[in-house]
């Protein structure tokens, strides 16, 4: 059963995230070599934007930490389901698609199948929203052997705008 949401309405739910971030990353301890905590201060930034008549939303995120890749996201929704999907740019140069829902406090993406880069493992973020919707507590999984799913590394948004 397809749940249709109208357009305008799933657009409008993703006013939750507009707006000036600073991000906190973890990593977990065993793995080979964890990089250093990064604490949410004010080089590590993740900017939401409205764009082209708040028909797609931005997402610039700046890390200024070595290895650590800069990325542009353009969420953009189904025009007759409402669905989101993400589209994922980095200063790398990896381009990736991602399905994404935004609902009761809890944001996913998910991206379970090839598609501008080959699948090399699925990989999985689930975020749940504080009451005052002002942080975001997730982690981004990934799972390389088709069932076993492991924690790549707890991110944490803190919104100051």
């Amino acid at each position: 059963m397809t749940v249709t949401v109208n357009r305008a309405e799933a657009l409008a739910r993703l006013d939750v995230l507009v707006g000036e971030w600073t991000l906190e990353a973890r990593f977990p301890a065993d793995r080979a070599t964890p990089p250093p905590p990064t604490e949410g201060g004010p080089d590590v930034r993740s900017r939401f934007e409205w764009a082209l008549d708040r028909q797609f939303l931005l997402q610039h995120t700046e890390i200024p930490i070595p290895g650590a890749p800069d990325s542009l996201t353009i969420i953009s929704t189904d025009l007759e389901s409402g669905a989101y999907t993400q589209h994922y740019y980095d200063s790398r140069g990896v381009v990736r698609l991602y399905a994404m829902t935004l609902t009761d406090r809890v944001w996913t993406l998910t991206r379970e199948s090839p598609d501008f880069t080959p699948l090399v493992f699925r990989q999985r973020f689930t975020g749940t929203f504080s009451e005052d919707a002002r942080t975001i507590e997730g982690a981004w999984e990934k799972c390389q052997d088709g069932d076993t799913w492991e924690r790549d590394f707890t991110l944490i948004y803190h919104k100051v705008s």
